[in-house]
């Protein structure tokens, strides 16, 4: 049966090599397997026929029995169509093919009894039907239509043909030719276990359900399975590190951790950090290579905790080294760590781009000979070059910004891998934590520093500008800055979004008084730090930029982010955009500027912005709202293949149960050696299309 699965997709009944090339190249279809798992998106109930006076433009889609009485070709050009009148007896409408007309004329004859179903639209009192589905009436079983899966397709299958009923007609020629039970894929406990069908059944049920009932259990197997091998996969990297990465042991925590806690402590510990460090500080004295994600919205106190556990390290007489994506953050974290540690007979260096010559070459040599205690950088700190004494803890921060590849490098600069902090602030939900970074231990920070304000959010239509501009002035008056972010660089001719550049010239003329810098993600690296650093040093009260000011920077006397256009960006930006602004002891205001016209969605998501400024409720409404899409890191991070069924965002769980049952088999099969479980670690292997053990070292 494996055989039946592996067979080339041409030679299904109905597809062919034409048909086959483009299954291939369009959605990735190549075998009778790769079919069998192209799952339908949605399914519509055809188990009753409607009848023509009974239809009206507003409903979904609908199913009738007649006679077409007549066609007519309408229109020229673009606009030819070809046109059908088409009764049951109770009244007339009219079909529509803007394609394949000729194909239509062939293949339907007038006065011949057809079920027709489509979705009804009405124009001028008339209601018409667009490509609809047209079968002979002895071709359809109309007890047994019941639920009718719909499959997606791209614009390209669509021009040869090839639309959701062509593939409906392909998987039941294939679902027809499975004749003997396929090769399961789970084991037999697991089965009994978690209660789930078999998989010949759920595979047939998934395309053509005998009832809802069966639909909903054979899309909960399906689903199981495809989160179970997920973790599965991630789970065992997790024990392989685990067994194969001997960490280095901090076993003391000394004079540099402790004259920090008691001398230089910008301010009293939340209990977040306090549980944080504390989990960290577990991790370094267990043998084992700490592997830590830490998450805190901004402004939490991630570098002070970053900055304490490196302070460790050095007590255990290695070194650490701080990565940062951008040499202005770089720059940031440098200036932030060498202000706590002032007083303190420690050395920090900073190594970027923009480090050069001799100077390079001394940080070079004093890496080396072990007087730097510790290196913050960019990607500069991995390049062959740079060698350590020894490095024992790296932290790596804003993580999906660096390559897991460029990452791994900073293992071989040491004989034993260092432990490795990684730190984002961008809130991932629990669910997708435990997936995404399905191999990193994960911390929270989730509590704010006492004294910080949270920032006040407000709506405003863009009718009322004049009063957003004379809260502008209000705040610079008073010696305060203010962002103003704009979805586009230039303007477009298909949209009438504010523009950067007409927003700068704007905001210059209505502000002569004050100085007004520009940033966007067109400029040159070095031209983009110089206008940052204008504003970061208050050289420039105003800064007109695009979103590439989202993460990282640190202007405690920015206290006003306005985001033109506010209904273009996703929650998880908006969120990150005002985090720009908060990071001082002032309030702070975000102001979300938007047209009359939103969707529900937009609204959704604008009325969350104005409600919370809880970093982690708010990814969990974006999750829910538009699913975990493209997360960035992903491809990086053990999820070695596609979802095509589970959802990240809906079906926690359904997750929850697929990781209880993959540590079970881990504990009982550590090793992948049992026969019993030979089909797990077989389907395993075939699924996974990630070759390197990226897991280990991400």
């Amino acid at each position: 049966m494996f055989d039946f699965l592996k067979r080339d997709i041409t030679y299904l009944h109905g597809v062919g090599p034409k048909r086959a090339e483009i299954l291939k190249k369009e959605i990735g279809v190549s075998s009778f397997g790769d079919m069998l798992f192209y799952f339908p998106y949605k399914y519509v109930d055809r188990s009753r026929i409607y009848t023509v006076s009974e239809i009206n433009g507003e409903m979904p889609y609908v199913q009738l029995r007649g006679r077409i009485l007549s066609f007519e070709p309408a229109g020229e050009g673009y606009k030819k169509r070809l046109t059908a009148e088409f009764t049951d007896g109770t009244g007339v409408i009219e079909l529509v093919w803007f394609k394949g007309m000729k194909f239509v004329l062939g293949k339907y004859a007038l006065n011949t009894e057809y079920v027709i179903f489509g979705k009804p639209n009405e124009f001028k009192g008339k209601i018409s039907i667009a490509h609809p589905d047209v079968d002979r009436v002895e071709d359809v079983n109309l007890s047994a239509v019941g639920l009718m899966p719909f499959y997606n397709t791209t614009e390209k299958m669509k021009r040869a043909f090839i639309n959701s009923a062509a593939i409906l007609k392909m998987q039941q020629s294939l679902i027809a030719s499975v004749t003997v039970p396929l090769e399961e894929t789970l084991t037999p406990d697991v089965l009994s276990q978690y209660s789930l069908m078999s998989l010949t059944d759920a595979l047939r049920n998934v395309h053509f359900p005998e009832s809802p009932e069966l639909l909903k259990r054979a899309r909960l197997r399906l689903k199981f399975e495809e989160l179970f091998y997920l973790q599965l996969n991630i789970q065992s990297y997790v024990v392989e590190r685990r067994h194969k990465y001997k960490g280095l042991i901090f076993r003391k925590v000394g004079d540099a951790f402790n004259g920090f806690y008691e001398n230089n402590l910008p301010f009293p510990l939340t209990g977040a950090q306090k549980r944080v460090i504390k989990e960290i500080r577990r991790d370094l004295g267990s043998g084992r290579q700490m592997n830590r994600l830490l998450q805190g919205d901004v402004g939490s106190g991630k570098t002070l905790v970053a900055l304490m556990t490196m302070l460790i390290a050095i007590d255990n007489g290695y070194q650490a080294c701080m990565m940062a994506p951008t040499e202005i953050l770089a720059n940031q974290h440098f200036d932030t760590i060498k202000t706590m540690l002032r007083g303190m007979p420690l050395r920090v260096e900073l190594l970027t781009g923009s480090v050069k010559g001799k100077r390079r070459e001394e940080i070079f040599e004093s890496l080396a000979n072990g007087e730097v205690d510790i290196l913050v950088g960019t990607h500069a700190v991995i390049e062959d070059p740079v060698c350590f004494h020894s490095l024992g803890f790296v932290i790596i921060d804003e993580q999906h910004r660096f390559g897991v590849a460029q990452r791994a490098k900073l293992w071989t600069k040491n004989d034993t891998p260092p432990h490795v902090l990684v730190m984002t602030a961008t809130p991932i939900p629990r669910t997708l934590a435990m997936t995404v970074y399905g191999d990193l231990d994960v911390s929270v920070i989730d509590e704010l520093p006492p004294g910080r304000k949270p920032v006040k959010t407000i709506h405003m239509y863009n009718t009322r500008e004049d009063e957003l501009y004379a809260f502008i002035r209000k705040q610079v008056d008073e010696g305060r800055q203010a962002y103003i972010v704009y979805p586009l660089i230039k303007e477009s001719e298909k949209s009438d979004l504010k523009n950067l550049e007409d927003g700068w010239r704007k905001i210059s003329g209505l502000f002569p008084q004050y100085r007004i810098c520009k940033v966007h993600g067109r400029m040159k690296p070095a031209e983009k730090d110089a206008e940052m650093e204008r504003f970061v040093s208050g050289e420039c009260q105003i800064m007109v930029a695009t979103t590439v000011i989202e993460v990282g920077v640190n202007v405690p006397n920015a206290t006003v982010m306005i985001i033109e256009n506010a209904e273009r960006f996703g929650l998880s930006q908006l969120h990150q955009l005002r985090g720009r602004v908060g990071r001082g002891g002032d309030q702070s205001y975000c102001v979300l500027v938007t047209g009359f016209k939103l969707s529900e969605d937009t609204r959704k998501r604008i009325g969350i912005m104005v409600e919370t400024n809880d970093g982690f409720e708010i990814a969990e409404a974006d999750l829910k709202l538009r699913g975990p899409g493209d997360l960035e890191g992903t491809q990086q991070s053990g999820i070695a293949f596609d979802l095509k069924i589970a959802s990240l965002s809906r079906d926690g769980l359904i997750l929850n149960a697929a990781k209880e049952a993959a540590q079970k088999i881990i504990s009982a099969d550590p090793e992948h050696k049992s026969p019993y479980y030979a089909v797990l670690w077989n389907r395993l292997k075939e699924i996974k299309n990630i070759q390197i053990n990226w897991g280990a070292i991400s």
